[in-house]
């Protein structure tokens, strides 16, 4: 077992806190919620998260989501006003240099790909786009549509990026994932066959570190693993020409009293994180003996994270174990992971 040591408790937004992420480098995070609001926090000299900037220009709506590009030099935020907004700090502070406009209903997510020049939204339009941006030296960055994509037939709620590659994956109210690659003769994003075994609405998908591996968690109370196959795997699972197929590999069901709404996979020490409607944070430690293709998890900690639903939970990008958590109370917590072994 192990357990999570709380580190700071945040305060500052009004209303429920939707989302948070790190900066890549880990020394900056960013939240949003239901104030409309997104606030950019640092580290002082104490060792203290504080909000550094509060931007508040940039929507009209609650904002859903927010995303650094791997550079760190951009943030984006999804609003349920229908629009994407794009940040930086070319000017010295903070502005929104972009809004990004076509969706018809509340933009849920938003995420950057490894390349860094694309970007991918999704809806409660059920569509999911895929922007390319054209950085020129000197001039403002161009964010054109290259595609939208309408393979699900409800709410898309999630949209994540793979690690490496340009492989899209989205999470839908329609019980399914979906992924997206570029044909390279054509340039064209093509679909691939859905991945599905939940039963209720997917709320959120994270790729692990490898790529290799995708988590989703649900409505339905679960969390699966989805593992990549290719061509030459030893199991003999068919694989359609020249690709791969994802299957799910292992369901952990029993744990969650709610609804499971974000998971994310910690890339230093490969522990998952949940928030839950229950209020609680779990997370799970891949057993030593697993089998890759049947891979076993243990439950290492349940904790009463918060006074409401658990909305998300995100591992810092280099220290290992430091987790942030936000949720409908209000606040955003900083943990740490201790094994107690």
């Amino acid at each position: 077992m192990g357990k999570l040591e709380l580190l700071q408790t945040l305060t500052g937004h009004v209303g429920r806190v939707w989302s948070a992420a790190w900066h890549p480098g880990g020394k900056v995070f960013a939240s949003c919620g239901e104030d409309k609001t997104i606030r950019v926090w640092t580290k002082t000299d104490t060792d203290r998260w504080v909000a550094q900037t509060v931007l508040t220009d940039g929507h009209t709506r609650t904002i859903r989501d927010v995303a650094w590009s791997y550079c760190g030099h951009y943030l984006a935020s999804a609003s349920f006003d229908t629009t994407v907004a794009v940040w930086d700090k070319k000017s010295g502070e903070f502005e929104c240099n972009a809004t990004l406009e076509g969706h018809d209903n509340e933009v849920k997510s938003v995420t950057w790909s490894r390349s860094g020049n694309l970007l991918a939204t999704c809806s409660r339009d059920k569509s999911v786009w895929i922007w390319e941006i054209n950085h020129a030296p000197d001039q403002e960055d161009e964010y054109e549509c290259v595609a939208v994509l309408n393979g699900h037939t409800q709410d898309v709620k999630k949209v994540c990026w793979h690690p490496q590659e340009d492989l899209l994956a989205s999470a839908s109210y329609d019980n399914t994932i979906r992924m997206y690659r570029q044909d390279l003769a054509d340039s064209e994003w093509e679909m691939l066959e859905p991945l599905e075994s939940h039963s209720s609405t997917v709320w959120s998908i994270a790729f692990d570190v490898t790529g290799k591996r995708l988590a989703s968690c649900s409505e339905d109370k679960t969390v699966k693993i989805w593992q990549q196959y290719g061509p030459d795997n030893t199991l003999g699972i068919p694989c359609p020409e020249r690709g791969t197929v994802w299957k799910c590999v292992c369901t952990l069901s029993g744990y969650h009293s709610r609804s499971v709404y974000d998971i994310d996979w910690c890339k230093q020490t490969g522990l998952l994180a949940t928030a839950c409607g229950d209020d609680m944070v779990r997370i799970f430690k891949e057993a030593s003996d697993s089998d890759p293709n049947e891979p076993t998890f243990e439950l290492v900690v349940t904790i009463e994270a918060h006074s409401q639903d658990a909305n998300k939970v995100t591992w810092h990008p280099t220290v290992a174990g430091v987790l942030l958590t936000t949720s409908d109370d209000g606040e955003i917590k900083v943990w740490q992971y201790v094994d107690a072994d």
